[in-house]
């Protein structure tokens, strides 16, 4: 009884409960950029999973969320009807169309897995980086599935009839409050999150988790325990790829249309800082980082005119835009963290239990020792 009412579990008992009820008292703009947030916390629980778990560097993140994003728009979309320069799409129904996206990401990310299990550290950075250039031309190149330049519009979700959209046939009100598209929405970003957490967590606590985290400290002594780690490297992209997949079709569905600017290498540096800033290798704090760098620039935008040095979206005032100026504080954060606290929000909480049992984030992320890395970047042989 005493675990069932511990103040961990308290708190996210209360933290649920409050996330609930918030769509019957928050603006669409705010349901709307916690949305938003809902999708970085999925990216970001696959990058952890990946760079802070076993700790393989990418930079390709963004282009997995666009297989997600647009695999969804393709899969929904109604077919061209063989008219000329019209965006294409299969017609599936939408929940089908939103579990092939995830596959689809994950089917990319297992194409690309066997040099992912040969590479690593900024090798592997690197060769990742090469995935969003060529995701940045399939989309520009390919308007019959992507729309080009200006994109294209995203199938409402829906489920046994229910429409996940404001133009739904069928109102919805909850304690006096119309429950339109985004309230609806909420709701399916809220199970999305809660079923990428638990799972997460689950495979941290197990056995894939203990080898990957092997393999992030010596591969060398991974493989003499009978590790296969090429094998268990491929599988941890594919996972980080099919939450990206995740990520991205909830993108999509937020913001109803897809664009390849969306989808540059800044989206992926913003991945890579959200897992710097709530730790490597904690799940919980890629979640709260997550939230923190995806709503920053709302905050900032909505309060720029009560801001120094801040300058509206579009104005030609003096200072920064919310956008430039939520990368230079992040940015600022990430020097903090590496040089004061390199377990990042996750290793701040640590200090605060002190009997805590979680284990320690890994202390650095970057090229490996000499000892361990061969200079052609390829995993060494056992």
């Amino acid at each position: 009884m005493s675990d069932l009412l511990s103040p961990r579990r308290t708190g996210w008992a209360a933290g649920a409960v409050l996330l609930a009820l918030l769509p019957l008292h928050a603006d669409g703009f705010w349901l709307q950029s916690g949305l938003f947030a809902m999708a970085a916390v999925l990216g970001a629980i696959g990058l952890n999973l990946l760079t802070g778990t076993a700790g393989q560097l990418s930079l390709g993140h963004a282009f997995f969320l666009a297989v997600g994003a647009y695999g969804y728009a393709w899969f929904a979309g109604e077919p061209a009807g063989g008219g000329a320069g019209r965006v294409s799409g299969l017609g599936l129904p939408p929940v089908a169309a939103f579990v092939l996206a995830i596959a689809l990401a994950g089917a990319a990310g297992g194409l690309f897995s066997p040099i992912a299990g040969r590479l690593r550290g900024m090798y592997l950075g690197v060769a990742t980086i090469a995935l969003v250039f060529l995701g940045q031309h399939a989309m520009l190149n390919a308007p019959a599935v992507t729309g080009g330049f200006n994109g294209r519009a995203v199938p409402p979700m829906e489920v046994l009839g229910f429409s996940f959209s404001d133009s739904s046939p069928h109102g919805l009100t909850v304690l006096g409050v119309p429950f339109g598209g985004v309230e609806r929405l909420w709701y399916l970003g809220l199970a999305l999150v809660a079923v990428g957490l638990f799972t997460a967590h689950g495979l941290r606590q197990g056995r894939p988790g203990r080898a990957l985290a092997a393999i992030r400290d010596s591969e060398t002594a991974a493989a003499v325990t009978g590790v296969p780690v090429a094998r268990y490297r491929c599988a941890a992209f594919v996972v980080s790829c099919l939450y990206a997949g995740a990520a991205g079709a909830l993108t999509a569905l937020v913001f109803r249309r897809v664009v390849p600017d969306h989808f540059g290498l800044a989206l992926s540096v913003d991945y890579l800082a959200m897992i710097v800033i709530g730790g490597l290798g904690s799940v919980g704090g890629a979640a709260a980082a997550a939230v923190l760098v995806s709503l920053l620039p709302q905050v900032l935008s909505t309060y720029a005119d009560r801001l120094p040095l801040l300058a509206p979206t579009g104005s030609d005032g003096f200072g920064a835009t919310p956008g430039e100026a939520a990368r230079y504080l992040y940015g600022a954060a990430i020097v903090l963290i590496l040089a004061f606290a390199p377990g990042g929000l996750a290793g701040l909480a640590r200090r605060r239990r002190p009997n805590s049992t979680a284990p320690p984030a890994p202390a650095r992320t970057g090229a490996p020792s000499p000892a361990t890395q061969p200079s052609n970047g390829k995993e060494p042989t056992s």
